[in-house]
């Protein structure tokens, strides 16, 4: 299968590219800049050049491919302006691939969160949240699982709040480099509150198997580790940075300080049940370790 990717040069990215590489297929990667593009060739892949604001672009790089895997997403989390901005242009770059790929019968794998259920744990049955900071992505999700009525075999791969390799990357990675610049690694409240996480490379697998195997209109659960309490992650971030471990305030977070301080763990057993996903990499703790002061 030859695999439009949208992000393919980050660290999830790059795992995915990898993982559809050594399973026989190839990848027409989207590259915003000459490092992109540099970086995705490296990988093997070809290039498209443009970014998420590129319409025309992404509709062509759907056109010319099996299957598309977005990924792509500004990670510019310094004000609720930014996010909007964000999540306006996710969601238009979703809906120009979606339109693309209408009555084609091929797969268009999109990511979102895991949701967010007061007082359990979250399943794949479960609705992705459409309010709050990043609802919007939400929202657009839904709007490109309904295009299996219109002949897309869209599917949305939930991620966790931490996607980590090497030590670094999601919630958990916002947390450290927030601790490298204030001097204490914090956790908002008391820390009880858990976040799910998985291993970038065992993400990518599900990501594979999605495209591979999901029937139109599915969600399913990239969850390896069902919720590591903040504390116990801000823990380990300090005893690597040699600072002080402190509850902080909420707004210390900015616009993703009511998400940080929410209580979200989240399973992964149906998804594990029905596509025989097996994560095996190390967890979100452990991988921590590897943080260089």
């Amino acid at each position: 299968m030859r695999v439009f990717v949208t992000g393919g040069t980050g660290l999830i990215g790059s795992a995915v590219v990898a993982e559809l590489f050594g399973n026989g297929h190839t990848v027409l990667a989207l590259a915003r800049s000459d490092a992109s593009a540099l970086a995705a060739e490296k990988a093997g892949a070809e290039t498209i050049r443009g970014g998420l604001g590129d319409l025309d672009v992404l509709r062509a790089g759907a056109a010319q491919a099996d299957g598309v895997v977005h990924l792509a997403f500004s990670h510019d989390f310094s004000s609720a302006e930014a996010v909007a901005r964000a999540v306006a242009e996710e969601s238009a770059a979703l809906a120009a691939m979606g339109e693309e790929l209408v009555g084609s019968d091929r797969p268009l794998v999109t990511v979102s969160g895991t949701p967010y259920v007061p007082g359990r744990v979250s399943t794949e049955a479960d609705p992705v949240s459409t309010d709050g900071p990043v609802g919007g992505r939400g929202r657009a999700v839904t709007a490109i699982l309904q295009l299996a009525s219109r002949g897309v075999r869209s599917t949305a791969v939930r991620l966790p709040r931490t996607v980590h390799n090497e030590g670094t990357g999601g919630f958990a990675g916002l947390l450290t480099d927030i601790a490298r610049r204030s001097g204490v690694s914090g956790y908002p409240g008391d820390g009880s509150q858990r976040w799910p996480a998985v291993h970038a490379l065992d993400a990518a697998v599900l990501l594979r198997l999605a495209l591979e195997q999901a029937p139109a209109g599915t969600s399913w659960h990239a969850v390896a580790d069902e919720g590591d309490p903040v504390r116990d992650i801000a823990t380990v971030i300090g005893r690597r940075l040699g600072l002080p471990v402190e509850s902080v305030p909420a707004e210390t977070y900015g616009p993703l300080g009511p998400i940080f301080s929410a209580d979200q763990p989240s399973s992964s057993t149906h998804t594990r049940q029905t596509l025989g996903w097996q994560p095996n990499h190390v967890g979100l703790l452990e991988d921590l370790e590897n943080i260089q002061p």
